[in-house]
């Protein structure tokens, strides 16, 4: 019995938190599938190479190792900003959709969360979850991230980068954000991880129910 659990949502709704949270629950593998548009970018970076060659990019994404993503590296902000610049191409999309689909049918169970989870990598899912929160409660909870890691921060500016970063993935033409007919929507505005998590729980207890 394999099962997979697509979790999507904007940045800083909670999605990466709840889909670790689930996974150490349930023994389930997990990825967090922006880590691979990351990896994808720091390798062209690391090799000089640059940023606007679709056909080079699409050669690292095939060679990005999903086992090795480290969320410390990754995360830092030039990283973030190449990704951005590569996530559009659709050869890079097409190269890690299709390790990410593979990814998924690891045993027992996988959990999986992005942008277009539900909608494309794993459209068949289990349970598909939609992870939102409103741009002010997600611009603070960056904000007090960033300041409780001992940096210097700026609300207003990350308040208007995650508005940006919401139209930009909502609006790019290959794969936009955007929930699945049939996803199960968690507004963790007002939510503690704990009763998302909770809320979570119920639903997928539910779909192995259904499977034995």
């Amino acid at each position: 019995m394999m099962i997979t659990i697509a979790i999507d949502g904007p940045a800083a709704a909670g999605k990466g938190t709840l889909s670790r949270r689930i996974a150490e629950e349930y023994g389930f593998h997990h990825l967090d599938t922006g880590l691979t548009y990351r990896a994808t970018a720091k390798a062209l970076l690391d090799a000089g190479l640059p940023l606007d060659d679709e056909a080079v990019a699409e050669k690292m994404a095939r060679n990005v190792e999903l086992a090795g993503l480290d969320r410390s590296v990754l995360s830092a902000h030039a990283i973030g900003e190449a990704a951005s610049k590569i996530a559009v191409m659709p050869a890079v999309r097409r190269a890690l959709v299709e390790a990410q689909r593979a990814f998924s049918q690891r045993e027992p169970g996988t959990v999986l969360d992005g942008r277009d989870i539900g909608t494309v990598v794993c459209p068949d899912a289990a349970v598909k979850l939609y992870v939102t929160a409103s741009p002010e409660v997600r611009a603070k909870r960056r904000y007090d991230e960033i300041v409780a890691g001992g940096g210097s921060a700026d609300y207003d500016a990350i308040f208007e980068d995650v508005k940006k970063r919401d139209e930009r993935d909502m609006g790019r033409a290959d794969s936009p954000l955007r929930p699945a007919e049939d996803a199960h929507l968690l507004d963790t505005s007002e939510m503690s991880i704990e009763a998302a998590f909770q809320g979570a729980k119920t639903l997928i207890d539910a779909a192995l129910q259904k499977k034995i």
